[in-house]
């Protein structure tokens, strides 16, 4: 996302109620949210993430209407991990990547928005130069259904379809996942991805 591509992000965000209760999309950054009652800061401290080149995130556009995104960034930049205190007990290492947030804007779920998304991201990420790789998704098989659920961070089958793989539990249903990908042999240009 650039300022070119703000005021599609805007507004698909204002068309979710703010995305989850007034977020903009700042949860996973060091800040994070300030709640419902700090919905503006939390549009303007992303707005200023975005000015900064702070931010990591690829839109998702159906014809002109942006219908969905996947945040990106370092460490560094996605910070706010969810269960980050189990997360820090046995780490590692911290890899060079994370995946924050996957959205999908009302209407549009079940059509392959977050695969998409997720899958531009990883490409973004390979023609940065790759690395090592974390999502933080949840763990769908042998849980009890989850009525009006919304997987903030994706799930888990999501992200084995893009070759990661588990590395640890962080909470009862979120897993640590890894995957490594190496920089692509060819000079990609980002474009506007379409489902």
């Amino acid at each position: 996302m650039t300022l070119e591509t703000w005021n599609d992000f805007a507004t698909l965000v204002e068309a979710n109620n703010g995305v989850w209760g007034g977020c903009w999309c700042m949860g996973f950054h060091a800040e994070g949210f300030t709640g419902s009652m700090g919905r503006d800061d939390n549009r303007a401290r992303k707005l200023a993430h975005v000015s900064d080149k702070t931010c990591h995130q690829v839109l998702v556009y159906e014809g002109d209407e942006c219908v969905g995104w996947c945040q990106y960034g370092t460490p560094a930049e996605i910070a706010g991990i969810k269960n980050a205190k189990a997360y820090l007990k046995e780490l590692d290492f911290l890899p060079d990547w994370r995946i924050g947030c996957i959205f999908t804007g009302n209407g549009h779920r079940g059509g392959g928005v977050a695969r998409t998304a997720v899958e531009s991201a990883l490409e973004a990420i390979r023609d940065a130069g790759g690395g090592f790789v974390e999502a933080y998704p949840e763990q769908q098989d042998e849980r009890p259904p989850q009525r009006g659920a919304y997987f903030q961070t994706g799930p888990e089958s999501l992200y084995t379809q893009f070759g990661f793989e588990r590395v640890r539990r962080i909470a009862k249903w979120r897993w640590v996942m890894r995957t490594e990908l190496r920089r692509t042999s060819c000079d990609a240009r980002a474009v506007p991805h379409t489902v």
